[in-house]
């Protein structure tokens, strides 16, 4: 118990697994929580202050298991093993912590999901912003960036998603941040830049980090000091996969805030889930470092046209010459070389990894073949990193046997003939039988004793036995080890040399494959750059193949980037519901350019409004990952960010009601849409009344159209707004049609210029299946609304009340036309009087 509190004070937070023979144990509250969380027994042992202790604990060789349950539940565990040989060790055998596993440092296969990053997030703050670090220590990636607003915080860190995130203690951080899954705060010194920078420049072996180009990002170099140093704590051994800090740069992305990534879907739907979303649509990547390479690129957009149209030639190459179907095969053959190439820079790769890793390097030449003669430069790029690794393969397939054990304890994953030590060592602990029964035979044989007998016994270990009968005629050489009843053992010189052999044989095979293990991991880490280049190399092919294939599969056609301002999409498709509908999707056309960039959309709810605003931003955005997109051609100009104000809901956490919330976002776009951001905004002021919600449409439609001059779509039911596209230059009404068709309802999903002439509100109602009896009194009262005088309608709907809005003060005292008018006894007037005062009273006015 002294070991255990000696380990656990550097580990107050951390739930401790003390290993004890063939379990790891827990023990006081940790104990507790384990049984809570794990499902374990909650046993006692011994006694502290006179109260028995609590323990539970796991069998070691199943601790993956329950340490993935751990961290999915945002738990870290940190492991203490025995360090010292127990048949050595005088008294208690020395303990230490020699890893701990936290949610954002996990690197086993079993803790990890395969088709997402697992990322641990370092966030610096400053007088100019934040910094942030974070690294994947699954594949070795180390990025950094800066961000100088809240809003550009939060964007990253939905574009991140991290598993683990470090902060500073000292810091007032925003909502946003404090509820991230595994925070964990800092001491400020952590993020002392430059003790950082000492770190990483001694970490990299550098003699300052102007090679990384981060020098002028101070914030960012202090989440990176602080995030290195949290990685060293909880490793404890060699990082040698992380070779650099690689610059992020907000200027070379379409920028995408955290509201858009959710209203578009991006990689999961309303209800948190995978399916009916655009990876859901594009991931079909055969292997996992690829989904991970995927999904990368589909929450950072790139604007650098060279880079897109490379990769729309590609996609070109593959799809003409039907290349990317035998290249889609051989990738089948291949594993997660990243993550495995990033435990064996751990030294903690297992024999079935190497023998994965082996297998991918035997189907590099594969994947040469598959992609020989493509007119293409990315490929051509892409195979020289891949490189030539065929005596590694073969060297590794010398080494590892085809299908080795999953642990290396269990013995038998080098292959015989690649050490003769090795084979010597597994030729006595397989064939000491035969060599019993040989010797046997001699000694029979030679002393002439025909009861003699050779066997083997745990406690005095091997012998002859003779019995007393003949234990006179004994060999002068024979040495007496035990008298039983009946009969005396020996030993000889060659018996004991067999059994110094034999005893040990199997203790001192599985050390020397371990030793030999040990070597090959040395001779991969020396390897290890190429490798990762290779593995980098194979899931931009498997991503790239997965373009083709979904590009030849759905009908897409490549996009055409240009300098010239606008976008032009000809029968787009929205790609998502294109493949969830049963009946045939409707494409439609987009014209926006500098003299038209705000289109005024009305119809129906459930005419496609929502579905045609969100395939032209889900169109660009395949655009600038290097897909094709769905429609039949798409030319796109400089676009820098997409803005989405779409879905209503509160937020009552942050006590922010639907109304708030959607001004919030659309606060956020009218702040910082440009000339070159695409901006959906559907039904914009629906959260408060008639009145003040159609003031804030229109005036938040002016704004975007005369003075963020943002290529707009502007979905929205109040029909006042169409009078936008006569009063303002750059504004257009389209509208998508329907049908009645007798009682029933039919949808056109068809944009037509122009603005809609009703909204059919009841017949959706009838079609959602409300009560019949309400659909009927519903329209009774609009007949009855649709029939009052015009007098009564609101004067807020005409323009001039719009632009200049007028309240009447109740406590502000009387007019001179309301005195002159209370003064007026209509009995009285004729109709000469009455006439003479209106104009007295039209002039008071």
């Amino acid at each position: 118990m002294r070991q255990y509190f000696s380990a656990k004070q550097d580990y107050p937070d951390t739930l401790l697994f003390f290993r004890m023979g063939d379990f790891y144990e827990l023990f006081y509250d940790d104990a507790r929580k384990a049984a809570r969380l794990l499902d374990i027994t909650l046993t006692q042992r011994g006694q502290s202050a006179g109260q028995p202790i609590p323990m539970a604990g796991i069998p070691y060789h199943a601790a993956e298991g329950y340490l993935a349950r751990l961290v999915k539940l945002g738990e870290s565990a940190a492991i203490c093993e025995q360090i010292g040989d127990p048949a050595l060790a005088k008294g208690l055998v020395e303990r230490k912590v020699v890893r701990v596993i936290t949610p954002g440092t996990v690197t086993d296969e079993a803790l990890l999901e395969e088709r997402r990053d697992n990322l641990l997030l370092a966030i610096s703050a400053g007088k100019t912003g934040y910094g942030m670090a974070w690294v994947d220590l699954a594949s070795g990636r180390f990025l950094l960036t800066e961000a100088h607003t809240p809003e550009a915080l939060a964007s990253e860190l939905a574009r991140l998603q991290p598993a683990e995130t470090l902060v500073g203690e000292d810091v007032a951080w925003p909502r946003f941040v404090t509820e991230l899954p595994g925070l964990r705060k800092r001491a400020p010194w952590h993020f002392d830049h430059e003790s950082c920078t000492r770190q990483l420049c001694r970490f990299f072996g550098t003699k300052d980090l102007s090679g990384f180009g981060c020098e002028d990002l101070p914030l960012a170099v202090a989440a990176a000091g602080c995030l290195l140093g949290y990685v060293e704590e909880t490793q404890k051994s060699a990082l040698p996969h992380l070779t650099g800090l690689a610059v992020e740069s907000a200027s070379e992305t379409i920028a995408l805030d955290a509201a858009t990534r959710r209203n578009l879907e991006l990689d999961s739907n309303a209800s948190g889930r995978g399916e009916h979303t655009l990876l859901g649509v594009l991931d079909r990547s055969i292997t996992p470092m690829g989904a991970r390479t995927l999904k990368r690129w589909l929450h950072r957009p790139l604007r650098d046209h060279d880079t897109l149209r490379r990769r729309f030639q590609a996609i070109s190459a593959l799809v003409d010459s039907r290349r990317f179907e035998p290249l889609r095969e051989t990738l089948r053959g291949i594993g997660d070389v990243e993550r495995i190439l990033a435990r064996v820079a751990l030294r903690s790769a297992r024999p079935r990894d190497l023998s994965t890793l082996r297998d991918a390097l035997h189907q590099a030449p594969r994947l040469r073949e598959a992609v020989h003669g493509a007119d293409s430069p990315l490929l051509l790029a892409l195979l020289e990193r891949l490189g030539e690794h065929t005596q590694t393969a073969d060297w590794m397939a010398s080494a590892i046997v085809d299908q080795p054990p999953a642990l290396l304890r269990d013995g038998g994953a080098i292959r015989t003939g690649f050490d003769p030590e090795l084979d010597e060592l597994r030729t006595l602990s397989t064939n000491a039988d035969q060599f019993l029964v040989d010797l046997e035979a001699r000694e029979r044989e030679a002393s002439g004793i025909p009861t003699l007998k050779v066997g083997y016994n745990r406690v005095h270990g091997y012998y002859i036995e003779i019995t007393n009968a003949h234990a006179d005629r004994a060999p002068t050489h024979y040495t007496r080890r035990q008298t039983i009843k009946g009969a005396e053992r020996y030993i000889t010189e060659e018996l004991k040399a067999f059994e110094d052999k034999v005893l040990s044989a199997r203790e001192r095979s599985l050390m020397r494959e371990r030793a030999l293990y040990e070597a090959v991991l040395d001779r991969l880490n020396e390897l290890l750059q190429p490798l990762r280049q290779a593995a980098a190399a194979i899931a931009e092919l498997d991503v790239l193949a997965t373009f083709a294939e979904r590009a030849d599969s759905l009908n897409w056609t490549a996009p055409e980037l240009v300098r010239d301002p606008g976008i032009q999409i000809v029968r787009g498709r929205h790609p998502v519901v294109e493949q969830v509908r049963q009946e045939p999707f409707e494409p439609n056309d987009l014209r926006l350019d500098p003299a038209r960039r705000m289109l005024v959309i009305t119809g129906p709810n459930m005419g496609g409004k929502s579905t045609y605003m969100r395939q032209a931003a889900l169109i660009v955005l395949l655009a600038h990952i290097g897909s094709y997109v769905p429609a039949d051609s798409a030319t796109i100009g400089p676009v820098d960010r997409i803005f989405t104000r779409i879905g209503a809901g509160d937020d009552l956490s942050r006590g922010q009601s639907t109304f708030m919330v959607e001004m919030s976002e659309t606060a956020n776009i009218l702040h910082n849409a440009t000339p070159d951001s695409l901006v959906l905004m559907d039904e914009v002021g629906r959260g408060t009344s008639t009145y003040d919600g159609l003031a804030l449409a229109k005036a938040c439609a002016v704004q975007l159209a005369t003075a963020n001059k943002a290529y707009t779509l502007f979905a929205t039911h109040y029909f006042e707004l169409t009078e936008l596209g006569s009063q303002y230059p750059g504004i257009a009404n389209v509208h998508l049609d329907a049908i009645e068709y007798g009682d029933s309802l039919v949808f056109m999903h068809a944009v037509k210029e122009g603005p809609a002439n009703r909204s059919f509100g009841l017949q959706v109602a009838a079609l959602a299946g409300l009560p019949k009896p309400v659909i009927t009194a519903a329209r009774r009262y609009l007949a009855a609304l649709e029939q009052q005088p015009a007098a009564n309608a609101a004067p807020a709907t005409t323009s001039i009340a719009l632009e200049s809005p007028q309240q009447m003060n109740l406590f502000a005292a009387p007019s001179a036309a309301e005195r002159a008018l209370r003064e007026i006894d209509p009995d009285e007037l004729t109709p000469k009087a009455a006439l003479e005062a209106l104009y007295r009273l039209r002039a008071l006015l």
